[in-house]
Order: C-alpha cells, then structure tokens, then sequence
C-alpha cells in the first residue's frame, strides 16, 4: 500500500494502523517514526506493515529478553511467551562455562538470550532454513557462538556428544490442519518449516527427544516449548528415551516448557 510521505505525522500513523487493524498502534507508531531516516522511508514501512507486514520485519528487529534481536523477512518472529524457555534454561544452567545449544534456532534469539543472561557459556545453533541462519549468524556471533546449517543434530560437531548441558528446543509445534487458523502475520510471512509441526504437531519434537540422549552431559536437560494440550504427550516422548520428563508453565505468558533431564547414572534394571 502506497502511503503519501506528506501525511505521516504521529497522528497519521497511528490512524492508519489503527485502519489496518493494528491493536497497539500507538506504540507501533512511535517504533516506526524513530527507526525511519527520513519521511519516504517512513511511507515505505507504513506502506508495508499495512500491507500485513510482521511489525519485527519492518523494523529488521524484534525485543526478546530486553535484547534487540536482528529479525530478517522471512525468518520466525520470536514470541514473548519463549522468555519463559530462556528463564527455564538460565535456571538449569550449572555454574561455570555452560554448554548450551539452541535446536530450531531460527533468528538465533532463544540460545543467545541464555547466555546473555548467564554472562557466559559455549553457545551453539542450528537450523534448516538458510534465511534464519544467516540471520542467527548475526545475533549468536555476539553472544560468542557459532550458528550450523541443517537438519537438528545433522551439523552439529561431534565433538559435543555427550557435552551439552542445556538444549533448548523451540520446534514447530503447529498441527498442519491448524496452520489456516494461523494470524496472516505468521501463516503468510513466517516459513512453514517453522510452523508446521506435522499431523499432531509433535513430529520435530519426537526427532529432537529421540536423539538427545547421546547429545546431553550427564545431568544435562533438554527444554521444549510446547501447548498445554501436547505436554502430557512430549513427557512420554521422553520417558520413552530415558530422560526424566517435568512440565512447567506460566500463565502470564500463555506458555508451557517440558523440560527432560538425563540422569547421571545408568539406571540398572533388573
């Protein structure tokens, strides 16, 4: 949508948002005035966000635990209810140089956010979708990590099997059917990769937990963001595969963590 340059003051912002539908526009608004150079480049970012424009895409960032994390279109949008995965994370963390690694990393936001919080650790990412990758590589460089493309574990180096103490996991969890009922912000401008957990929404999720295990320091836990409704399911998943499983949530945040711990014995059973 074209926006004439001359009309954008503050009130004709906010108005056209509010046009558009945007519940907060006000502080939409205020965002986009203090991130534009100039009144064309203002039009041009009103232009796209009435256009459906995720907001963090307009401005090439997203706030997530009080950091700027670089957001490029086309890359999953960080949530605000996966502040409760970082906290989770950071309260796991053992003292020291943590080894942390960030599955699914998308722009990279959760695993550096960990580590920024610890003020330390040896931080590691991973997705399949280049576009977030190259993303990622900026905002866990700064964190002093290094970001791997492919599929979960594939291009991890092996040099930490058996060394990873904390591994978050913020795998799509979408059933396909449900992706329709998606906000258009996400299901038209956010990769389906990102999205689509398959049939149930737990198939990325049962690949991470099967695979863990030999990934994980004794003691090391696995974190995974997911629904209420899917939690009783992705604590049997871990069972399953040797981790002693516990859900948290949050409710202010909407936001439910399953969170599998490896036991640092073996158990003997008879």
């Amino acid at each position: 949508m074209l926006v004439p340059s001359l009309t954008l003051s503050r009130s004709a912002v906010v108005t056209t948002l509010r046009g558009a539908g945007c519940v907060f526009a006000e502080d939409e608004a205020d965002l986009l005035l203090s991130a534009a150079r100039d009144p064309a480049e203002l039009a041009d970012m009103v232009g796209r966000r009435v256009s459906g424009l995720p907001l963090e895409h307009v401005l090439g960032w997203a706030e997530f635990c009080g950091m700027r994390v670089s957001v490029d279109p086309g890359v999953f949008v960080p949530r605000r209810r996966t502040e409760f995965l970082v906290a989770q994370a950071v309260r796991l963390a053992p003292p020291g140089d943590a080894v942390v690694v960030d599955l699914c990393c998308g722009s990279g936001a959760v695993g550096a956010a960990v580590v920024a919080t610890l003020g330390r650790g040896e931080l590691h990412a991973a997705d399949i979708e280049p576009a977030a990758v190259g993303c990622a590589r900026r905002n866990v460089a700064a964190a002093g990590g290094q970001v791997y493309e492919g599929d979960l574990y594939e291009p991890l180096p092996a040099a930490l099997t058996g060394r990873i103490d904390v591994l978050v996991v913020n795998a799509p969890y979408v059933p396909t059917g449900q992706i329709g009922l998606l906000p258009p912000e996400a299901r038209d401008h956010e990769p389906l990769v990102a999205l689509d957990g398959g049939p149930d929404g737990l198939g990325v999720q049962r690949r991470v937990t099967a695979g863990a295990g030999q990934w994980l320091a004794p003691g090391g836990a696995l974190l995974i963001e997911t629904s209420e409704r899917q939690a009783p399911f992705t604590s049997a998943a871990f069972a399953r595969h040797g981790l002693d499983p516990r859900v948290v949530v949050c409710e202010d945040l909407d936001a439910t963590v399953v969170v599998g711990t490896k036991p640092r014995r073996p158990s003997c059973n008879p």
